[in-house]
């Protein structure tokens, strides 16, 4: 009884997972466009190595703490507390490599934010 629990165990153990976030790893790296919905000619560029960086685009200087909500292929969900004070979370949902719908509200400054946005890959860093 006890080699059939352990092989159960062994078994369920060696199950790969798949990473953390892996859906904002699928993001393509360069300029990004920030369109915040609703506003027009108010779009902010960002330069990004990572989809990750998406999480905290209003506390992005800012080192927090992330509790993963939502994981799947299509969406992730991140709340975050920064240590200088100051939290959010973000809600970004794939569309392709290229762009993504991202929500985002929290705290910063002591003042409220809340915002939904596109986000749409524009070119290589440093153009």
């Amino acid at each position: 009884m006890a080699i059939c629990a352990y092989a159960g165990f062994a078994g369920a153990a060696g199950v790969a997972q798949a990473p953390a976030l892996a859906m904002l790893d699928r993001l393509e790296p360069g300029l990004w466009e920030i369109s915040p919905h609703g506003a027009q000619n108010n779009a902010a560029e960002l330069c990004i190595d990572s989809g990750r960086k998406l999480i905290q685009i209003r506390h992005a200087r800012e080192s927090c703490r992330r509790h993963v909500i939502e994981d799947t292929p299509k969406s992730v969900v991140v709340h975050y507390t920064c240590l200088a004070g100051g939290y959010g979370q973000t809600k970004v949902r794939f569309e392709n490599a290229r762009l993504v719908q991202v929500e985002t509200q929290g705290i910063e400054n002591g003042l409220p934010f809340n915002f939904t946005a596109e986000a749409r890959r524009s070119g290589s860093c440093g153009r």
